[in-house]
């Protein structure tokens, strides 16, 4: 399937571009209270190490906001403040901050949030308008009855016009649901009438387990449609797990390349070696490399290079013996008990190959968003071009309302 993406305008979140023809970045939230500096700069650097491109913090007191520059010195992705309710934290945050995140149906009187713009222009930085359904305007619940697909758009298309009126341009917009059929329907309405890149997700999606299963089908949708340019997996989960499905989510959709690629047979009644442990076990000790290379786990020594095939690297056992191969060939037989270290040896090797013959010298653990792009092997496969109409009877017109009131 050949995914052309939406064409976007492009915004800057610190250093990493979103929009246009950047990588769709994936992003994630802490959880200790942002008051916690110590406690929250351990976790962003947990999330670096994951792969996190842009880190967001929850700002709801002006303790939190204070403690942002401390925090800011110490992480080096983009940092993202989350605002509800009191437009002043978010004129301290813009200080420091490089990207403002506020909810036009909480952040009350229009005034308010001319005040936010004045200052994250000030600044030279970008707004999230984040719309959501448990938090729309009093006015479209009223008009609607509930929160709607048609309500989210309508109240992102609000705001976005209402900052346009003002001359303020520079923002991503987000239309978040926990109900994936609504979150699906409200990105599709707004993407046919803006071109402001989207940041998307599913809200309160659910535990890890369930949470990326909601997520995988929602964003995956999105992203196949060519929509998206930045997102978060929501879990109820330590954060990392967030990075990690949202990768998986775009390397499943060709859109990012990035790390090891664990291709591992089912269980079956042939199978002769604990391919779930060896599996699992490879994945958690080559977490660190970021080059993306395709391994092969396979329980079966008879069809083991001919199933691995597409691998750039793997292993077979069974029978007392085991098999190495490259790209499809037959390297070597190894002793069973070796076969493990075989492998995560060969594939070191291999990553610090890869990431030489890129340019990136010897590391196998770079940031995708290094050099201002990306290392090649993380660049998207084609230009962007406007996203074709799509056959899903989607053709109502949304009414543009405005906020300023």
């Amino acid at each position: 399937m050949h995914i052309t993406r939406r064409k976007t305008r492009q915004i800057r979140v610190g250093n990493v571009k979103i929009g246009g023809d950047a990588p769709i970045s994936v992003q994630s939230m802490t959880i200790p209270s942002t008051r916690d500096v110590k406690a929250t700069v351990e976790q962003i650097h947990l999330l670096e190490q994951a792969g996190c491109e842009l880190v967001r913090v929850a700002v709801p007191d002006m303790e939190s906001a204070e403690a942002l520059p401390k925090i800011k010195g110490q992480i080096t992705i983009p940092l993202i403040a989350d605002i509800h309710f009191d437009h002043r934290l978010a004129l301290k945050a813009a200080e420091v901050v490089d990207c403002v995140r506020i909810n036009p149906g909480n952040i009350g009187a229009w005034w308010k949030t001319a005040e936010v713009i004045k200052a994250v222009n000030d600044q030279g930085i970008p707004i999230r308008v984040g719309v959501n359904g448990g938090s729309l305007e009093r006015h479209l619940l009223e008009k609607y009855g509930y929160p709607t697909a048609e309500a989210l758009a309508e109240s992102a298309l609000n705001a976005v016009h209402a900052l346009e009126d003002v001359g303020f341009t520079n923002m991503k917009v987000s239309l978040k649901a926990s109900d994936v059929h609504m979150a699906i329907d409200a990105y599709w309405l707004f993407a046919q009438q803006s071109n402001y890149p989207l940041h998307i997700g599913i809200t309160e999606a659910g535990t890890a387990q369930t949470g990326a299963v909601k997520s995988a089908i929602g964003l995956g949708w999105l992203l196949s449609q060519g929509i998206g340019d930045t997102l978060r997996v929501s879990l109820a989960a330590d954060p990392v797990e967030e990075v990690r499905v949202g990768f998986e989510i775009l390397k499943s959709l060709e859109l990012r390349h990035r790390g090891i690629n664990v291709i591992a047979c089912p269980t079956c009644g042939r199978v002769e070696i604990d391919v779930v442990r060896m599996a699992n076990e490879l994945e958690k000790r080559l977490g660190h490399i970021t080059v993306p290379l395709n391994v092969s786990v396979l329980g079966c020594v008879v069809n083991g290079i001919g199933e691995g095939k597409e691998a750039d690297i793997g292993i077979a056992g069974g029978e007392g013996v085991g098999i190495l191969f490259k790209q499809g060939k037959l390297v070597r037989k190894v002793p069973m008990e070796e076969l493990m270290e075989t492998l995560i040896q060969e594939v070191e090797v291999m990553a610090r190959e890869r990431a030489a013959e890129s340019g990136n010298g010897a590391s196998a653990s770079l940031s995708p968003h290094q050099a201002d792009g990306g290392p090649k092997w993380d660049l998207l496969s084609q230009p962007p071009t406007p996203m074709p109409a799509l056959a899903s009877g989607r053709d109502r017109e949304i009414p543009v309302l405005s906020n300023k009131r």
